[in-house]
């Protein structure tokens, strides 16, 4: 017996409101958790040093943005070689908690280093940690989450994980002001939920058992294992790309409030509101794609990066630079964890890792394009060129999703074909 969107009745039941609460199995929360707090500390990092290195180190906003286009980029490429690996091994959580524990292990480097170059190693260090656990994490929840409740469960990851972006910002707005705008202090006390992060992941995350009837993945990034991945697949992934040409590295809003007049003490409050935003939207939104057609709330998502940016592009004041930002945070929390259902869904389940591998290269690319185009956009013309290139990028999107659109309206539980 089915309903009219085509989901067994069955199926239906587990989705209700309370059956999502309560059938998310605990590996999503505590993966959730880990992210959580490596957020915490990366954040209370990241929320700073775009003006620590402009205002203290002299560094330019076209050398910020190719910095941090390059770090992004370098954690995509690892992704690639991560998920790949742990579809060859069959296991993920190694490499997840391997990623965690590199970037953990970095973050001390923040608050040692005394020159740009020190600072450039550690943010490219941290970010291969990222790439290392990125690919096999986000594979980890597709293998744990059942087919019904995937885009809650990524939806749940996500917020979790943002939470710890706008707790991280938060915590330094408050750290500086207590320590006069001491950088370095901050920077000491952020490396304390990194260890946290790593110690939660060995303890709480337990991987399931592969089973014995799933095919083995002997060279996962052969041509022949690649094309196992089909057209659909890979049309998600070019919208992603195009997508992320339009949404280019957060440091930008902070520079765009700084630019207002923001005092620096303030400026991370940008983070603090984005990911709040994005943290309290991501789950229900989660919840909503397994209920509904997922193509028509990504839509909904990239209409508001569009009205984001030309309300960035224009505001002459806070009031109107906060109303950006918001929505901003609104358009992530309808799209970024749908990207990752979406992937999920569309690959072949031995295939999961080197399926967020190329998604996350493909897109570490395009982000790094991104934020040079922004940073080169923001010194040559000003900043309201920089976020109209943006909502141009974003409507560019709309008309790449437009042809997939039906292919991408099946419900969820008919992937349960590709599942452990």
């Amino acid at each position: 017996m089915s309903d009219q969107t085509g989901k067994p009745a069955s199926a239906v039941e587990k989705v209700t409101s309370s059956g999502l609460r309560a059938g998310i199995p605990a590996g999503i929360w505590a993966l959730g958790f880990v992210s959580l707090l490596m957020d915490v500390s990366s954040e209370m990092i990241h929320a700073l040093l775009p003006v620590y290195m402009v205002t203290v180190l002299g560094t330019s906003t076209l050398a910020v943005g190719i910095i941090e286009g390059i770090a992004e980029a370098t954690a995509s490429i690892t992704k690639v070689f991560s998920g790949a690996l742990s579809d060859w091994l069959g296991r993920r959580k190694l490499l997840a908690a391997l990623g965690y524990g590199l970037a953990a292990l970095v973050k001390p480097v923040f608050p040692l280093a005394t020159s740009l170059d020190g600072l450039i190693a550690a943010r490219f260090i941290d970010r291969i940690g990222k790439g290392i656990r990125g690919a096999p994490r986000d594979a980890l929840v597709a293998d744990i989450a059942p087919p019904e409740l995937r885009g809650a469960s990524f939806g749940l990851r996500q917020s979790l994980d943002t939470v710890g972006a706008f707790v991280g910002p938060l915590l330094a707005i408050g750290l500086m002001w207590l320590t006069m705008d001491h950088f370095r202090t901050v920077f000491w006390i952020a490396v304390i939920p990194a260890f946290l992060s790593v110690a939660l992941i060995l303890v709480a995350v337990k991987e399931p058992e592969r089973p014995a009837t799933l095919r083995k993945v002997r060279l996962p990034l052969h041509r022949e294992e690649l094309r196992r991945l089909d057209a659909t697949y890979w049309w998600v992934v070019a919208v992603a790309a195009i997508f992320t040409l339009a949404r280019f590295s957060e440091a930008f809003l902070i520079l765009r409030a700084q630019s207002i007049g923001l005092p620096i003490a303030l400026v991370p409050i940008v983070m603090v509101l984005m990911s709040l935003v994005y943290s309290l939207s991501a789950y229900p939104v989660g919840i909503l794609s397994d209920r509904r057609n997922k193509v028509t709330i990504l839509l909904a998502g990239l209409a508001l990066l569009v009205v984001a940016d030309v309300v960035l592009a224009f505001a002459g004041g806070i009031l109107a630079v906060g109303a950006g930002v918001v929505l901003w945070g609104l358009h992530m929390g309808f799209t970024q964890g749908l990207f990752s259902t979406l992937v999920a869904e569309t690959a072949p389940a031995e295939l999961r890792g080197t399926a967020f591998g190329m998604f996350n290269l493909v897109c570490g690319l395009a982000m790094l394009a991104a934020s040079v185009i922004a940073g080169a956009l923001w010194d040559l013309v000003g900043p309201e060129a920089t976020f109209l290139a943006g909502a141009a990028f974003a409507l560019l999107t709309v008309l790449a999703l437009l042809p997939v659109r039906g292919k991408l309206m099946k419900p969820a539980v008919s992937a349960a074909r590709q599942d452990y």
